[in-house]
């Protein structure tokens, strides 16, 4: 028995210097109104935290594909796609890779910019313009749920 006891003493100091880990905490995305700070939607995420927030261009009315990772801890953009630099769309030298996506678009990859406060705000567009959140395989309309009003977007770790 006394060897028994050892072994078990042994593993419990071996698991406690290795460090067990918990499994990592769910992520959900979190869309809430900035006028009266009502939360309009909760998504749970994957473990990489990948979201991205699709819509149609006011004045060109082509479809944009802004992209976002939760890594180390912080919300990024990490990739955009663009049929076209109309307005207000544009490449900054030394932000990201600029590449063709063979179509007469681009794609801006690699840009992995860290966003202030680890949101992203924005004043949701109207049906026409129809922001959407896209998710594994799910779209959901913010323009349905808040058109014409700012929201904060984040990222934040779910409740236990």
């Amino acid at each position: 028995m006394a060897g028994l006891h050892s072994i078990k003493t042994g593993l419990l100091s071996l698991l406690v210097w290795v460090g067990v880990s918990a499994p990592a905490q769910a992520l959900q995305l979190e869309v809430q109104r900035l006028n009266d700070n009502e939360v309009v939607l909760t998504l749970e995420l994957n473990e990489s935290g990948q979201w991205c927030l699709h819509w149609q261009h006011s004045v060109a009315h082509f479809l944009v594909r802004d992209c976002f990772i939760w890594h180390q801890e912080q919300l990024m953009l990490s990739h955009s796609h663009q049929p076209d630099f109309a307005a207000g769309l544009d490449h900054l030298p030394g932000r990201g890779t600029l590449l063709s996506d063979g179509k007469g678009g681009y794609i801006i990859q690699d840009i992995n910019e860290p966003l202030n406060n680890n949101e992203v705000v924005l004043r949701v567009g109207s049906n026409q313009v129809d922001h959407r959140i896209v998710q594994q395989g799910i779209i959901t309309s913010l323009s349905a749920l808040a058109a014409g009003e700012p929201v904060r977007i984040r990222v934040q770790k779910a409740p236990l």
